[in-house]
């Protein structure tokens, strides 16, 4: 149950992410209102939880190398991933998806902070 509820709480944080992200970056645009919002956050930490470690593992040197850098890029990959399976994301450019990579990994390296300590 708990499971449940964490996982909950980080899909509607992720979507206040991408909220607030859609709204100072013109070209990181969400398709549709909120529920859209939150079928792409549930998206994403459903690509977190599996995909992540798979790129983690991968990376590993890569990260290790760069002292911890090298988690923006899995970031970047993971919304690379999104964007192409999602009609209703459009992340134009690359200096984009590197603002919203580091964004969404210092929100979600906090929640997983705050998670472990409860």
């Amino acid at each position: 149950m708990r499971w449940i509820l964490k996982t909950a709480v980080i899909i509607l944080l992720n979507a206040g992410t991408f909220t607030g992200i859609a709204y100072f970056s013109p070209k990181f645009q969400i398709l549709g209102g909120f529920g859209q919002t939150l079928v792409l956050a549930a998206i994403f930490t459903l690509l977190n939880y599996i995909l992540k470690p798979v790129l983690k593992l991968i990376l590993g040197p890569v990260i290790i190398f760069t002292l911890g850098l090298g988690l923006i890029v899995v970031n970047m990959l993971l919304l690379y991933i999104l964007d192409s399976l999602s009609k209703n994301l459009s992340i134009d450019g690359v200096l984009t998806l590197l603002y919203a990579a580091v964004i969404i990994g210092f929100v979600n390296f906090f929640i997983h902070l705050i998670f472990k300590k409860s």
